[in-house]
């Protein structure tokens, strides 16, 4: 097992409620349905449910992350 799968394991849960997506970003519900609905988000079908895998909490921070740098440097 490499650090980074050993991390993923220990790190928590792989896919997320939407409950969940807003706790670990710090917003409500709502505005997390809000980024599922415009693709800000990404989300996966699984069954009758809807689930966040937690890689996309960490691209969509990322993402924000670079616009806040680009809106600095110009």
């Amino acid at each position: 097992m490499s650090i980074t799968e050993a991390s993923i394991t220990t790190a928590g849960p792989l896919l997320l409620t939407v409950e969940q997506a807003a706790h670990q970003l710090g917003i409500g519900r709502t505005t997390v349905f809000a980024l599922l609905k415009s693709g800000e988000l990404e989300s996966i079908p699984l069954g009758r449910l809807r689930r966040i895998p937690a890689e996309c909490i960490t691209e969509y921070i990322d993402r924000l992350r670079a616009a806040a740098r680009e809106n600095q440097a110009a």
